[in-house]
């Protein structure tokens, strides 16, 4: 380095807001030893600008930066990466490298995967697996990063074909790339990783999987093995533990065993089935939002599932969505299905004049929409190819933004809190594949902003995740067992009215262009229906209950009372169980499916004219005058009550 190159400085942003002035050739490491010798010797990795980057990259004039260590939450991620290459040594260790060939290995939210191909494995070669990576491990080997030129490291990978095809994307603005060894073996890598093997707690394999190179179908299909990797034991077996619950409450199993949903090959992938009793789950859940919308006085419309693509053009979807979205021709004409309810919503809206008085409209539409996600990537009701939105837009003046907003926020929170749901805020940024000018986004985010904190609400910043037409303000919420999940989004543009020429006359009477505004208070219906099925472990609150309750005659001799008992509840989903069967296993048939009341009627109950009543949790009482339990329902049911409540009080 030159004596001009090394007095060039350049500033950094650290989290307290302060600046740090270091040489312009400076890594994340550097700064960490100019912050202090005990942090730099600490430091695992480090963040940039909130991208989790090695510890030997360089830092750039502005970026904010973050010194990630042993006590950071990235940590995790940092070592479950260097487990990843535990792996995948091991694999080449046991079987053999000449034929298996290396794809990719990253960290995930809960452990890590790497894909391999020509790797003939199954579950019961998972143990030798591990008991290699844990040799590895206790080996501790040094974990050493070595930046190379792109001819260099063709001259490695020569026999790594995948490895070769991700080269480019490795290279810095030198054009040289980093390889990570460990012991005899290494990988091409942009890190970040521990110091040492040994500096990995302990791993466990979970499972194999299919996956194609890059997502793509038309690529080969390799084989994914994933595991995960923590600090500690007992880490690890609060995390199997509840991997083991969230098994349990596999939506895709209690689907089936419920008879809601199905997803047959002869329909095709990604394309949901609703059974009687999932299309009532449904259909509840479709009340309840129309019921707030129409409080809300919104106006439903219906568009169709396919348009021409000129609409498409003209939204800006085509350019941004095109291959996501199903397209085909039609004679001379291009038509897609469509991915959105948006641009027919504001076709509906172009197609008359409005004045300043008129506004704000309401449309809402259950509009189904379809979107062309990768066949590996499709997993029950959570990934698919045909979805219903509760969608709403709104075209509204500017002055009405804050109140319009505010009225959204209350119906989703409403929404969330009726499902006793806990739930954060966050306001998605400008992402890098976006329309409109700086302007127009800057405009648009500060007026979200400025609603999150009239209401003082705690909200993160979610920087690049806005739509690709306007930023938006999302909800996540946790399930039963801690689970994160994300739900209702409102979404501020001003892009799609001006591609649309939309505008109303003001009460200047020249023309202007509404805002419009896109919201759900659900996502969709088929990722909330997989969520509530989870949540609730398909034990339905009584309002959404596919059977609401069942009777369940002792004998025979009571078979006629009980169909008089299921009479008196009209208006409620009852079923009587008239099969030949003892009473008990009648009550651990209506347990198993998850009925949230049993009305048990023998003798005595029809001598007196009343019934006896045990719910979900085993609780019983005799002696319930009918007219007593009935009203009990109608009110359970009315306040959208979470549990069944007849007999907690």
């Amino acid at each position: 380095m030159s004596e001009s190159d090394s007095q060039e400085r350049i500033a950094v942003v650290l989290p307290d807001g302060s600046e740090l002035e270091v040489e312009s050739d400076a890594t994340v490491e550097d700064c960490a030893y100019e912050i202090g010798p005990g942090l730099g010797s600490d430091t695992a990795a480090g963040k940039l600008d909130g991208e989790l980057v090695a510890k030997e990259a360089a830092v750039y004039d502005g970026a904010e930066l973050e010194i990630v260590t042993d006590q950071s939450e990235e940590y995790l991620r940092v070592m479950r990466h260097s487990a990843s290459h535990c792996l995948a040594q091991a694999v080449e260790r046991l079987y053999d490298p000449e034929k298996v060939k290396l794809a990719i290995g990253p960290p995930t939210d809960e452990g890590f995967y790497y894909d391999f191909d020509n790797l003939d494995v199954d579950e019961d070669d998972l143990a030798e697996l591990e008991r290699e990576i844990e040799e590895i491990v206790a080996e501790d080997y040094e974990i050493e990063r070595e930046d190379v030129s792109i001819e260099e490291a063709e001259r490695r990978l020569e026999d790594e074909p995948y490895k070769l095809e991700l080269l480019e994307e490795f290279a810095d603005e030198n054009d040289q790339v980093s390889f990570y060894r460990q012991g005899e073996w290494e990988d091409l890598c942009a890190g970040p990783h521990v110091d040492s093997t040994g500096e990995i707690g302990v791993v466990k394999l979970l499972e194999i999987a299919g996956a194609y190179w890059r997502g793509d179908e038309e690529n080969p299909m390799q084989t994914r093995i994933y595991g995960t990797a923590f600090e500690s034991e007992s880490d690890l077996e609060e995390f199997l533990e509840r991997k083991e619950e969230a098994e349990k409450r596999d939506h895709r199993r209690i689907g089936s065993e419920m008879n809601l949903f199905s997803i047959q090959d002869v329909t095709g992938p990604g394309l949901p089935l609703y059974h009687p009793a999932g299309k009532t789950v449904l259909k509840e859940l479709e009340d309840f939002v129309e019921q707030l919308n129409r409080d809300a006085g919104y106006d439903y419309v219906e568009t169709p599932h396919v348009f021409k693509t000129d609409l498409w053009h003209r939204s800006g979807h085509y350019e941004n969505y095109a291959d996501d979205m199903f397209i085909f021709d039609v004679g001379d004409d291009e038509f897609g299905l469509k991915p959105m309810n948006c641009p027919g919503h504001a076709a509906i809206f172009q197609d008359q004049s409005w004045s300043y008085r008129d506004l704000p409209i309401r449309y809402a539409e259950n509009g189904k929409v379809y979107r062309k996600e990768q066949r590996g990537e499709l997993s029950g009701l959570s990934r698919v190819w045909a979805f219903t939105i509760d969608d709403g837009h709104l075209f509204i003046r500017p002055d009405q933004i804050r109140s319009e907003v505010e009225e959204i926020m209350d119906m989703i929170t409403e929404v969330l809190e009726t499902f006793d749901l806990d739930y954060e805020m966050a306001l998605a940024t400008k992402p890098e594949k976006s329309v409109g000018s700086d302007e127009i986004w800057e405009r648009a985010e500060s007026q979200l902003e400025d609603v999150l904190e009239a209401r003082a609400h705690e909200y993160e910043i979610e920087e690049g995740d806005g739509a690709f037409y306007g930023p938006k303000i999302d909800f996540a919420f946790e399930d039963a067992i801690g689970r994160s999940w994300d739900g209702p989004t409102v979404q501020l543009d001003f892009n799609m009215p001006e591609r649309f020429d939309l505008d109303y006359v003001g009460e200047d009477n020249e023309q202007h262009q509404p805002v419009m505004i896109h919201r759900a208070l659900y996502g969709s219906y088929e990722r909330f229906f997989m969520m509530l099925i989870e949540h609730f472990e398909g034990r339905f609150p009584l309002w959404l209950a596919p059977e609401q309750v069942r009777v369940l005659p002792i004998s025979d001799d009571n078979l006629g009372y009980a169909h008089r008992v299921a009479n008196e509840f009209d208006g409620f989903r009852v079923e009587v169980d008239d099969r030949d069967s003892t009473l008990e296993r009648k009550i651990r048939a209506a347990h198993d499916d998850r009925v949230p009341y049993q009305i048990i009627v023998g003798d005595d109950e029809e001598e007196n004219e009343n019934i006896s009543v045990r719910d979900r949790f085993e609780d019983q009482e005799y002696d319930v005058e009918i007219d007593a339990f009935r009203d009990h329902l109608e009110a359970e049911r009315a306040e959208k009550r979470s549990e069944p409540d007849f007999l907690q009080g």
